[in-house]
Formats: structure tokens, C-alpha cells, sequence
């Protein structure tokens, strides 16, 4: 792996105690891929995250991604370009093909997308990102098996890629949801800098059992 990949890894590596389970948190222009059985997990507002995986391989990951695409991807480096869907979508699926995976055999599930803060709707950001993951994943022909984008709301993805599961939380509580808000906010202040131009819901393969869970 290069030092520009490197730049763009997730490195939050702790301890779930509601999972039981080793974790990773993606922040915005980040992404993981692993063979472990562990979670990934992120807080998505106008963002959107892919979480794609070849479950005969046993290989997953999720990135998390800003703005659809970059109009100038040459003029700037790898950590930068994350935050952009055009490149953060071709560095999962490379990590993803180098560690074993096959295209025939994937599948994607992704959320995001929200129109969280008002501002942001107008500049129609998220819907854009929402348009751009489904695009891009029928041009590289990748199944989508489960997908929760849009709407008003921010979310809390929690992501297995051993299993495929994905558990997203709908955030109503005060802290998460000012995370996501500072997040927007900043998001949107650059995009107007000329200068630098929760209830619970599974997503898996089966019959979704329970009152808040349904399968995709």
C-alpha cells in the first residue's frame, strides 16, 4: 500500500461493547476493506456510504464519501480526493479486487444521502450523492442488494462484512445528531469558498424478523 493510500485508510481502530466486537469508525473521505470478523461503522448525513463485499472471497468494506465528483481530480491528492464518490468508489472496489474479490460476486448495499440541514438542500447534495452510488454501481455491473438513501434524516450505519449484515440507526439524540450538523456545516461552508473550490433496522439476505427490521 502507498503513503497516499495510507492517507485515506480508517485508523480508528476500538473496542464495540454493543457489538462485542472489534470496530473501525469511518470518517468522511475514509475507507476500510477487511477480511476479519469485526464492524465498520460511520455517521452519514448529505454523505453516502458504500458497504460492498464478495461474501464467497469473505472480503467487505465501506468507504464514505462527500460530493459526487471531483471537477478537478489532478489538482489534488489522494486524502482530498476521497471526499469525491468518483474516487472513493474506484479505490474500494480496487482494495477489494487486490485482496481477492471478483466483480461477478459482489454486492452493495448503501445509505445516506440526507437532506439534514436546510442549506444543504438546496444544494441538493445529498440526492446528488444518492444518484451518483446507484449510477456508478450499475456501470461497474455490481448487484445492489439493499439500499436506505435519502429522506431527512441522519443515520448511523454499522456494517459486518463477514456476514453482510448492516444495522442502521435512524439518530434523533441530541450529541449524534450535532456531529452530523457540524459535519454539514463545514461541508457546505467549502462548497461556498471559491478559493478551495435512532430506531434500529437490519439489512441482510434473509426474512427480517422483528417490528423495525426488514430485509433488502
Amino acid at each position: 500500500m502507498t503513503p497516499a493510500h495510507r492517507e485515506t485508510l480508517a485508523t480508528h481502530h476500538y473496542f464495540d461493547r454493543e457489538f462485542g466486537i472489534a470496530a473501525v469508525k469511518l470518517l468522511p473521505g475514509e475507507y476500510f476493506v477487511t477480511a476479519s470478523d469485526m464492524v465498520l461503522t460511520t455517521v452519514l448525513g448529505s454523505c453516502v456510504s458504500a458497504c460492498v463485499r464478495d461474501s464467497v472471497a469473505g472480503i467487505g468494506g465501506m468507504n464514505h464519501f462527500m460530493l459526487p465528483e471531483d471537477a478537478d481530480p489532478s489538482s489534488r491528492g489522494a486524502a482530498a480526493s476521497m471526499r469525491y464518490g468518483a474516487y472513493a468508489m474506484e479505490m474500494l472496489l480496487n482494495e477489494l479486487f487486490k485482496a481477492g474479490a471478483r466483480r461477478e460476486r459482489l454486492e452493495a448495499k448503501v445509505f445516506g444521502g440526507g437532506a439534514v440541514l436546510a442549506n444543504m438542500t438546496l444544494l441538493n447534495i445529498g440526492e446528488r450523492n444518492a444518484d451518483f452510488v446507484l449510477r456508478y454501481l450499475q456501470m461497474e455491473q455490481v448487484r445492489v442488494a439493499a439500499q436506505d438513501l435519502r429522506g431527512n434524516y441522519p443515520r448511523r450505519i454499522n456494517y459486518f462484512p463477514v456476514t453482510g449484515q448492516v444495522a442502521m440507526r435512524k439518530l434523533r439524540q441530541q450529541a449524534d445528531v450535532a456531529l452530523v450538523r457540524d459535519e454539514e456545516q463545514a461541508l457546505a461552508a467549502t462548497l461556498r469558498t471559491p478559493a478551495r473550490r435512532e430506531g434500529v433496522e437490519i439489512f441482510n439476505n434473509n426474512v427480517a424478523a422483528g417490528r423495525n427490521a426488514w430485509a433488502l
